[in-house]
């Protein structure tokens, strides 16, 4: 009896092993690389890892607080997430190896899941700053954004088309949305350029502590950035409070991307499953509420993933 107990226990023991195994074995993680806490890529980040935690089965799903585009381009090549927003100029950089834009080599395994919402450049200064037009930042203290950021890359490019460099300027910042806001506020800063989407939580706690003017980028300006995702916009009159009038800026397309080593299945679960749940992310900010599943590929600087493609035929919108 004791003997047939022990064996009768091993194979239980054992049973439990390779039950525990298969469990983790199927158990997925999910990572979603954001922005800062202070940006629109965090809560929508927060959104999606909430959606797949939900509709993908065994899905451990998180959202991390990043430095936005670049590093999460990086972050994906090097297999530590699995989905990413970014800017489609960040992602084309990046496509082709672009070393100047933080690229030095050609990240190769990036794939395309989605189109998203568009990014405004939103160039804001203290209303006693003085400054009215783009000439004006000369001399001024400005924060950029954080240093190899999408944001940053942004500034550079609308800066060149504008006739400025960063040695026009008093100083440069290389902040984050949030630290840029506090050192507005504190007086130590002029401007802050933000490229985010409208209503970006950062510049309307700002326009609630000063007075604010929201600086024009003409359409002429965004023309010299030679860049067919950078195309004129408008920043609706009333997006923050003090703004009166629209304002004319640049706009950039975002992108959510994955990378190959992500299965085809949890690819194909993830773009089902954001727009089978797309009242979620349009809760999660009203930048999100642009994002429309007919516009899913639409200039997409990558290559589609095979498991979104699979299901974008599913749904009629890829023939």
């Amino acid at each position: 009896m004791r003997l047939i107990h022990k064996i009768g226990l091993g194979l239980s023991v054992a049973a439990a092993i390779v039950s525990g195994a298969a469990v983790a074995q199927q158990q997925q993680f999910i990572n979603v690389l954001t922005g800062g806490q202070s940006g629109v890529y965090y809560p929508m980040g927060v959104a999606l890892s909430q959606i797949f935690a939900k509709d993908i089965p065994n899905a451990r799903a998180t959202a991390q607080v990043t430095k936005a585009s670049a590093e999460n381009l990086n972050l994906l090549q090097a297999g530590r997430g699995e989905l990413a927003l970014t800017l489609a100029d960040a992602l084309s950089n990046a496509w082709k190896g672009d070393a100047e834009a933080g690229f030095p080599k050609k990240l190769d395994k990036l794939r395309g899941l989605s189109a998203t919402y568009n990014n405004y450049i939103q160039i804001v200064a203290s209303a006693d700053s003085g400054i009215k037009t783009l000439a004006d930042l000369k001399g001024k203290r400005v924060s950029v954004g954080a240093a190899k950021s999408g944001t940053e890359l942004n500034a550079r490019a609308i800066f060149k088309a504008a006739g400025l460099g960063y040695g026009d300027l008093a100083k440069v910042e290389y902040l984050p949305f949030g630290e840029s806001v506090e050192l507005m506020k504190n007086r130590q800063l002029d401007a802050t350029l933000q490229s985010a989407g409208l209503g970006v939580a950062s510049i309307r706690d700002l326009a609630t502590a000063v007075k604010i003017v929201v600086i024009p980028v003409p359409a002429d300006v965004v023309d010299k950035v030679g860049d067919p995702a950078y195309q004129a916009a408008m920043i609706p009159a009333n997006t923050y409070g003090g703004q009166t009038e629209a304002v004319a800026t640049a706009a950039i397309p975002n992108f959510l991307v994955t990378h190959n080593g992500v299965s085809d299945d949890v690819a194909y679960r993830m773009a089902k499953a954001m727009y089978d749940n797309i009242d979620t992310l349009y809760a999660a900010h009203n930048a999100a509420k642009n994002i429309k599943r007919e516009n899913a590929i639409k200039g997409m600087p990558v290559p589609l993933h095979p498991g979104a493609e699979r299901y974008y035929k599913e749904v009629g919108l890829i023939k």
